[in-house]
């Protein structure tokens, strides 16, 4: 394998990682590897998570950032930089323009989740909300830099950016030396690139694994094509990885280096955030769990030691509460039943008891009494009940069965 890119794309090299590194000393962590005893049993080998959602900003964005900015010559500092973000490549300019002293501008979405927003303002940055979607925000940041000089930091689709992100690999090798499996989540491709150009290099025997959101998964029609190939509407929860197309010079360093592309369903993931939250005690975005969700979706395919790299942890608490509920759902543990019973005084009591006697936690229920469908004396009533497990589900449904009700979903 080479480790340079083709054509007229600029290359990548582990020179670059190992300077990116050095330029970050004191600046980005060195981040934990914890070892995950309920993975290793379920992949029946070591698996350890390298927690940059533990960085600085609370993602791996900071180190791309900081070599980027401060490889400017001074007059391009002197004009500013800007960027446009829905969350962490935001707030990874915003800290390491304040270290560097350059002014820096970050475009948002209107609908950017308020604690990053608040984030971003917080480490320095002038935030802009603008445009509904990242392609709306990217045009008008894009706009900027050519109105007034301002240099666009782009969030994968530069060498600066993938060498910072390198490090990341770097210190995988260090913590890690037995690693046999590195799997990251991929979006642009700058993290996935950046990771295996040191890997490779050094470790060329380590396979390295991508993982995308089946929904926004650019890479594997792109990796088909042999070239970046656009997706339309990409749509995942995992925000951090919903790009709909990979990035020019990542792709090259993807195409030669990365071993394999797998995408994980929005259950897998939602189920994987779920996993880092309750048995690692790691607060993990959608995009940062996407390796944990790989390991959960098929775990005798991957060699170890595994080292799961854990990406970031922003996530918006209202969106962190839909998840939760979404990956209990996946898990088993929420069941939403749909019956009809006759409308009379106590029905609904006897129903109660019927749960109670099943050991299932009720959340919420609704009544529809005005529907064509019912007959004159029938009632509708929509249960949402907490539940310890698939089998605990078919066991409350077969209690509802065996007590006389019609379960219609």
């Amino acid at each position: 394998m080479s480790y340079g890119t083709a054509d007229s794309f600029p290359s990548v090299t582990l020179d670059d990682v190992r300077g990116a590194q050095k330029m970050l000393t004191g600046v980005a962590r060195t981040t934990a590897m914890e070892g995950s005893r309920y993975l290793t049993r379920l992949v029946g080998a070591p698996v350890h998570l390298k927690c940059e959602n533990l960085q600085r900003t609370g993602s791996f964005k900071l180190r791309g950032a900081y070599v980027r900015i401060a490889g400017l010559l001074p007059e391009e500092r002197a004009a500013g930089v800007v960027a446009a973000s829905a969350g962490n490549h935001a707030q990874g300019v915003a800290l390491a323009s304040s270290l560097l002293g350059v002014r820096s501008t970050v475009f948002m979405p209107t609908g950017a989740p308020l604690p990053k927003v608040a984030a971003t303002r917080h480490y320095g940055a002038e935030v802009r909300l603008h445009g509904q979607v990242v392609d709306e925000t990217l045009a008008a940041a894009q706009e900027y830099a050519a109105r007034t000089g301002a240099v666009f930091i782009h969030p994968f689709d530069h060498p600066d950016i993938i060498a910072g992100q390198g490090t990341v690999g770097l210190e995988i090798l260090e913590q890690c030396p037995e690693v046999r499996t590195i799997v990251v989540g991929i979006g642009g491709g700058g993290l996935a690139a950046g990771v295996a150009v040191a890997v490779k290099a050094l470790r060329p025997d380590v396979r390295v694994v991508g993982v995308q959101a089946e929904g926004a998964a650019a890479y594997p029609p792109s990796l088909a094509a042999g070239r970046p190939v656009s997706i339309d509407r990409p749509a995942t929860m995992a925000d951090g990885i919903k790009v709909g197309r990979p990035g020019d010079v990542p792709f090259r360093l993807v195409e030669d280096l990365v071993d394999e592309v797998r995408t994980v369903s929005e259950n897998n993931l939602s189920s994987a955030l779920l996993l880092c939250l309750e048995r690692a005690k790691l607060v993990v975005e959608p995009a940062g769990a996407s390796p944990v969700a790989a390991l959960l979706a098929d775990p005798e395919a991957f060699e170890g030691p595994v080292v799961a790299l854990l990406s970031g942890g922003n996530v918006d608490p209202l969106l962190m509460q839909r998840i939760l509920r979404h990956g209990m759902a996946a898990g088993g543990r929420y069941l939403a039943v749909t019956l009809r019973l006759t409308d009379r005084p106590g029905a609904l009591a006897t129903l109660l008891g019927v749960l109670s006697v099943a050991d299932a936690n009720v959340l919420d229920v609704s009544h529809v009494r005005t529907d064509p469908r019912l007959g004159l004396t029938e009632v509708e009533v929509e249960l949402q009940l907490e539940t310890k497990g698939p089998e605990h589900c078919a066991e409350v449904n077969l209690a509802l069965r065996e007590a006389g009700y019609t379960v219609i979903d």
